[in-house]
């Protein structure tokens, strides 16, 4: 059987432009190429995401929930940036020895997770 490994996630964005600037300025992802307004990826070590307007994007695609990982310690911090660049806390589930996920809105009400891993014991 042949090795299929996630090559991206992406979201269709209404306003790529503003979507890029969340991403870029709250998150912090490096920015691996843009095509002008169409599409901007995103790479992080071995992970990939990306904005896409409609045409670029599959038809009839809608929503993707890309979850974000961060040290546990910056995650208080990240919150800060994203709900005062426009994003919204949903909801926050401690998940114990595992970690705590919370659940955001962008600026455009796509859906996205910021997973901080528990310290080691």
């Amino acid at each position: 059987m042949a090795k299929v490994d996630l090559q991206t996630v992406y979201i269709v964005a209404k306003d790529t432009g503003r979507l890029d600037a969340f991403y870029t300025q709250v998150l912090g992802m490096p920015v691996q190429f843009r095509d002008g307004n169409k599409w901007t990826q995103f790479r992080e070590q071995r992970s990939a995401f990306a904005l896409s307007c409609a045409e670029e994007a599959a038809p009839g695609a809608v929503g993707a929930v890309p979850v974000f990982q961060v040290a546990g310690d910056a995650a208080d911090e990240l919150h800060q940036k994203i709900t005062s660049a426009g994003g919204e806390l949903l909801a926050r589930r401690d998940m114990g020895s595992h970690g705590v996920v919370a659940t955001y809105k962008d600026p455009e009400e796509n859906i996205f997770q910021i997973f901080s891993k528990a310290p080691a014991r």
